[in-house]
């Protein structure tokens, strides 16, 4: 019942903002297993953007849950458990240069942390720009509120922010896409891959195969430093 909730809030979300002049897509992949095993994967995007000449917004939503049967018990018991939100508004300088202020909150009940909150301001610039191929990078000054997980602990401290896009069209059908993000402090460097490929059935939707890794260099004992997540992704745009 859940699943069906946020199936139909999705859709419903994605035709306000459509009417209101925003572009984007959102993306949802669900996996279910049940015989000898049972498993359950769900992952959900959501990406939008307001452009004119001078300005641009973005905002993004991100989630996944995960469950996997415990071999003592048989009962199904969550090992990922996530969301993320994320908000950025650019100022154009030139054809290719762009000011940029940027806001990320993630809750993730099995990371270092209970969840953090990210600030920052920097300047961004095309190196490649063009139909084809769209490659930029990001840079800037930033303010980390985080809850630590083990020590219940609020702090605050000083990051680098940095970001790298690529975006390439092999065809009107198939494109890939790399998304690199770095978020560097005195006690601790988050950084976040996403690539993926995407092929499109019609112009409104595709298929996309996604991987994506996650890396804390801090982490309590026990914990793994990265995380990898391979995704199967139906995509809608709009």
């Amino acid at each position: 019942m859940r699943k069906v909730l946020f199936l139909a809030l999705l859709g419903a979300s994605t035709g306000v903002f459509a009417e209101n002049g925003w572009t984007g897509a959102g993306e949802l992949g669900l996996a279910l297993s049940r015989g000898n095993s049972e498993t359950e994967s769900l992952n959900a995007k959501l990406g939008l953007t307001l452009e004119d000449e001078k300005w641009k917004h973005n905002v993004g939503f991100a989630a996944l849950r995960q469950k996997g049967q415990v071999a003592e018990t048989g009962d199904l018991d969550l090992t990922a458990n996530r969301y993320e939100l994320t908000g950025s508004t650019a100022y154009t300088l030139s054809e290719r240069s762009y000011s940029i202020g940027s806001l990320r909150y993630e809750n993730d009940d099995f990371a270092p942390y209970d969840y953090q909150t990210i600030v920052s301001l920097g300047y961004g610039w095309y190196a490649i720009k063009n139909e084809v191929t769209e490659w930029l990078f990001e840079g800037g000054p930033g303010y980390r509120r985080i809850k630590d997980s083990a020590t219940q602990q609020t702090d605050g401290q000083a990051v680098f922010r940095g970001r790298m896009n690529f975006k390439h069209a092999f065809n009107e059908s198939t494109s890939f896409e790399n998304s690199l993000l770095l978020e560097a402090g005195s006690d601790n460097t988050f950084a976040q891959n996403d690539s993926g490929l995407v092929v499109k059935m019609n112009a409104s939707l595709a298929l996309k195969a996604g991987l994506q890794f996650r890396h804390n260099s801090d982490v309590a004992p026990g914990l793994k430093k990265t995380d990898s997540l391979f995704t199967t992704n139906l995509v809608y745009s709009f």
